[in-house]
């Protein structure tokens, strides 16, 4: 079910009316919800005291799966036993905002699949959580494309992120709802605004969609003229929608996610050109 057509949106609700719509492909209505799954998984990593709390809505269109990573009380643990069996367009309208994301994210996954529209796919080598997680993290700061010196918010913390940021030649600027610190003490800010205020590039997850961020950060980013790098398991069709729109780059990670395998994982890139050229010295040093 692949598309040629993308349009400039400006937000999130304005891509999901142009799905309502049908201006992206098939109208929603046409497909039906055919799994949905609701799962709870925590994460913590050897020396580190942080202990990840994930909370996952995962619904399934055709052989797409949309993921929507959520708060414990934005989405309570047997949802998942709505939507399967329903048009695809009743659950986009679906009130509360992880539901809408997932759903979108599963129709967006179907119309445009990553291994088509992306502008490469890495293979992440098998290993423990924190072996993949390096991995994956360092070729978030790869993609990015961080300059020595530079200032980079990262929204959304992963302490392998923050240390890939810093092994980068970067300064990190962590900001996070939950976390007050990071592994190594440094303070994790809350308000979003103080270090979109200070940063040179931005680096965010996609759980900035299911709470509501994503579009402060777009406005703010297009407004300054900073390169936006997201790393997205939540929403990463979703993403993929304003790349070149706001969004520099992308490393989509659709489910299976890395942490639920201990084999080889693949991952979408969405880059320039510069970009690519990182992401291939990031291919060439792990083979």
């Amino acid at each position: 079910m692949i598309q040629t057509k993308q349009n400039d949106f400006s937000s999130v609700a304005e891509l999901l009316d142009g799905i309502l719509e049908g201006n992206l492909g098939p109208k929603p209505e046409t497909l039906i919800v055919t799994g949905a799954s609701n799962v709870y998984q925590t994460t913590q990593f050897p020396s580190s005291t942080t202990k990840y709390h994930n909370y996952y809505l995962l619904l399934r269109v055709e052989a797409s799966f949309g993921a929507c990573s959520h708060t414990s009380d934005q989405l309570n643990m047997e949802s998942g036993a709505e939507f399967s069996g329903l048009p695809l367009d009743e659950v986009l309208r679906d009130k509360r905002l992880p539901v809408q994301i997932a759903a979108m994210d599963a129709y967006l996954g179907a119309v445009f699949p990553h291994p088509e529209c992306c502008s490469s796919i890495i293979e992440v080598a098998g290993g423990t959580p924190i072996q993949k997680a390096k991995q994956r993290d360092m070729l978030i700061a790869n993609t990015a494309t961080i300059q020595a010196g530079e200032k980079v918010a990262l929204i959304g913390v992963v302490n392998p992120l923050v240390e890939a940021i810093k092994q980068s030649g970067g300064t990190c600027l962590p900001c996070d709802l939950h976390l007050k610190e990071t592994q190594w003490g440094e303070t994790v800010e809350k308000d979003m605004d103080i270090v979109l205020d200070q940063a040179n590039r931005v680096i965010c997850t996609g759980m900035t969609l299911s709470n509501g961020s994503f579009d402060h950060i777009l406005s703010r980013v297009r407004e300054r003229k900073i390169p936006l790098t997201v790393y997205a398991q939540t929403g990463s069709a979703v993403i993929a929608q304003f790349v070149k729109q706001g969004v520099t780059s992308l490393v989509a990670e659709p489910f299976p996610f890395t942490q639920f395998s201990a084999t080889a994982s693949q991952l979408y890139c969405y880059s320039s050109r510069e970009e690519q050229q990182h992401v291939n010295e990031y291919k060439a040093g792990y083979r």
